[in-house]
């Protein structure tokens, strides 16, 4: 999950502590000879003994090894200080923690165990102990010993697999491939690994088989895909290495503390404009596969809808007819580069969805570039109308991609800037001049966005108070108030959320159920309660000829006004809808490292209003409509399917068995469509109280129609006939909570006539 940056009112303070603690080391430094140990240098650093000296020309592979350069010494140095003196989270950079560097550093290379052999594993032990002492003193030869040994066994790899290939698989054999070697054991024989790779290579080429390719083309592909993987680990410089190396030792203390080398710190800022031209999709790296990470809403990617989070791209074409390039084992960077590209250009992704097995036939995604639309990133309405017994219930519908504010506006008192709060407050406007009578927030796929908006927009529901608590890491703690008494809706309202809601979506969601003031529905969120501040290093490190790159800090952690954390358990929705599947693999619960659950003093605040007796109802009468609604029905065939492939960590390499898989996993994909057809036509259970979209905001946006492989609109599209069913169940929650109401005043009227 992609951090966010908040311009909160406490960040001068973090940063003055900040500065403090930078000028305190400094001082230390200079004044004490106590706190510095022996330097590095008396540790062997050497390479490994089965590798090629250093000092040879080229190693028997033909990649020159690389060595860390000068610069990187100070880089280390000041990287080591900031982290140990000015983190939320306080850490000891020792022995200990040397051997979890090594541990994670050798994961990060080679995940899957299917590079290093045993002996390679038990030679890089000489420096186990020895790699605190390295990033303190800026000594960092072993992480380049280590990459060099790296290099040469994927050399070897590579060579071996493209000489497989010459002499083809038998198909018609009962044999399997494990693709998930995560806690398999290292190769110990030339044999063991030679064998592994048969197989390997055997399902890379049984993959391209059942997507229709002929063998002659298989080779052709799978030739250039091993040859681009040689290409682009003789392409790693030692800048690469360096970033490796040091977040191996970052992540440990926090997964949102990084390190980001020149190149990625430049991609990181083009992805926090949001102005790049492409397909508005976020992408990271899953073994050697390219992954979308999160659909930025109002892009390309988004309007379209086929692309979600977990897919794995296999290749990529450039215009309506460009030979599709395989990216499988490319540099992250390297697939980003091939993604991007002027607005109106089209591209073509070859793409395997994130719940299908390995062995699923992968379809095209065609998508236009184009840049994110700001009136797409913004706040958007519906009203839907419930039929329940006869009688409407009107129910308006705020959906809110992001928490934005335009800063540059703001500052210069432009009096049309934008931001969420005075979108959403002529949103609600709109609303109430249509006479709906409850407001359902939804904040599904928030990933956050600015805090000050957060703390407005919770200031529309509420007469005035606090709405969250931030402390830093030395204690203090600074309380976020609205202090505006006005309340722009004060009647019935919901917020929905999902696994995807994160940072100030939490704040702004944990903040209304602790007040009594919403009913929280969906999934639990994503669990992120912590704050980043960027760090330029050039400010620290004087080098003329070398960027040195950001380190991303954590400096600070959120709060709810009960004392809680939306760290690591998120917010949990009071009425939970079931999980997608795949939602167990990411949160921040998922993150190696994370900041565990904590609480701090309550804050003053003053409930609106007790929703416990209501919440339980509310509750019921959802689990009776969840037993016949379809959709949930096919959420939890998703989920207990999506298990059995976790848990299988094993793929056939026998064609007749990998085709049976694919044949079934279609005609599941034919059976729902049609199921959904008929939900759409209102063959339902008469339990589901009929929804219907009566106004859109967005139904005159330019949004391009679905099409199909051929470029062509599709007219009988599974997304065609699929309503949005969350949505749509939310407002029957919604529609109960107004007749509870309705007979609570009814009840009270007969008594006070009485």
């Amino acid at each position: 999950m992609k951090a966010n940056f908040f311009p909160v009112s406490g960040t001068k303070t973090v940063l003055l502590t900040l500065l403090a603690l930078v000028l305190a080391g400094l001082t230390l430094a200079a004044t004490s000879g106590t706190d510095v140990k022996p330097p590095v240098s008396t540790v062997d650093t050497s390479p490994v003994t089965t590798q090629a000296p250093e000092t040879a020309k080229k190693a028997a592979t033909g990649v020159a090894p690389l060595r860390e350069a000068d610069y990187q010494k100070k880089v280390s140095q000041w990287i080591v200080r900031l982290l140990s003196q000015a983190h939320y989270r306080p850490h000891k950079l020792d022995d200990a923690f040397s051997r979890q560097i090594l541990d994670n550093f050798i994961k990060t290379l080679d995940p899957n165990r299917v590079y290093f052999y045993a002996s390679d594993i038990a030679d890089f032990q000489q420096y186990a102990t020895a790699l605190d002492d390295a990033l303190k003193e800026g000594e960092i030869s072993p992480a380049f010993a280590i990459w060099n040994r790296y290099s040469q066994r994927i050399n070897e790899r590579m060579d071996k697999a493209r000489e497989l290939l010459k002499t083809g698989f038998d198909f018609s054999k009962d044999e399997s491939y494990q693709w998930d070697r995560e806690d398999a054991e290292w190769p110990k024989t030339q044999a063991e690994m030679d064998e592994l790779w048969r197989k390997r290579v055997k399902n890379d080429f049984l993959s391209l088989k059942l997507a229709g390719k002929d063998d002659e083309k298989t080779r052709s592909t799978l030739e250039k895909r091993y040859r681009r993987i040689q290409k682009r680990v003789a392409e790693t410089s030692a800048e690469d290495v360096f970033q490796y190396f040091v977040n191996s030792y970052a992540s440990l203390i926090e997964p949102h503390t990084s390190y980001l080398a020149p190149r990625n710190s430049k991609n990181f800022k083009i992805n926090m404009s949001l102005s790049l031209e492409g397909i508005g999709a976020l992408l990271g790296a899953d073994d050697e596969y390219t992954t979308i990470q999160r659909i930025i809403k109002g892009g390309p990617a988004s309007m379209d809808g086929r692309l979600k989070k977990g897919d794995r791209i296999l290749a990529v074409g450039q215009g309506e007819d460009g030979p599709m390039e395989d990216v499988i084992g490319w540099r992250l960077d390297d697939v980003v580069d091939k993604i991007r590209g002027p607005k109106g250009s089209t591209i073509r992704l070859l793409v395997i969805n994130k719940d299908e097995p390995a062995s699923a036939k992968p379809h095209e995604v065609k998508l236009v570039r184009d840049k994110v639309k700001l009136e797409q990133q913004a706040a958007q309405y519906k009203i839907l109308k419930v039929n329940k017994g006869g009688i409407d219930h009107k129910i308006g519908v705020i959906t809110l991609p992001t928490f934005y504010l335009d800063f540059e506006g703001r500052m210069r008192g432009d009096p049309d800037y934008r931001s969420t709060t005075r979108d959403v407050r002529k949103i609600i406007d709109k609303l109430k001049a249509e006479g709906v009578e409850g407001i359902v927030m939804d904040l599904r796929g928030n990933g956050g966005g600015s805090l000050v908006e957060a703390t407005d927009l919770t200031g529309l529901f509420i007469e005035k108070g606090p709405v969250v608590q931030i402390k830093d890491s030395r204690g203090f703690v600074e309380i976020n108030r609205d202090r505006d008494s006005s309340v722009a809706w004060d009647g019935p309202l919901i917020v929905l959320v999902n696994k995807l809601s994160a940072s100030a979506s939490e704040i702004f969601a944990a903040a209304l159920q602790d007040y009594g003031r919403a009913v929280i529905v969906g999934e639990q969120t994503f669990g992120k309660g912590t704050v980043q501040n960027m760090l330029p290093l050039d400010s620290y490190v004087n080098d003329k000829e070398h960027s040195a790159g950001q380190l991303k800090l954590t400096m600070a952690q959120f709060f709810r006004i009960n004392g809680g954390s939306t760290q690591h358990r998120g917010v949990i929705p009071d009425v939970a809808f079931p999980k997608h599947p795949g939602t167990d693999n990411y949160g921040e619960s998922e993150l190696e490292n994370a900041l565990p659950w904590s609480s701090i003093k309550r804050t003053s605040y003053r409930v609106w209003n007790d929703l416990t007796a209501l919440i339980p109802i509310l509750r019921q009468q959802f689990m009776e409509r969840e037993k016949v609604n379809p959709e949930f029905d096919f959420l939890k065939q998703d989920q207990a399917r999506y298990a059995e492939m976790k848990a299988d960590k094993m793929v056939s390499l026998n064609l007749k068995k990998r085709q049976a898989e694919a044949d079934q996993l279609e005609a599941r994909k034919a059976k729902r469509k049609a199921q959904r057809k008929a939900i759409a036509q209102g063959k339902h259970d008469p339990a589901l109280s009929d929804v219907q979209v009566v106004l859109d905001s967005t139904s005159n946006s330019d949004k391009p129609p679905v099409l199909d492989e051929d470029g062509e609109p599709v007219e009988d599209a599974e997304d065609k006939d699929r309503v949005d069913y969350e949505l749509f169940e939310t407002a029957r929650i919604l529609s109960d909570w107004l007749d509870l109401q309705k007979q609570r005043l009814a009840k009270t009227s007969e008594k006070s006539s009485g």
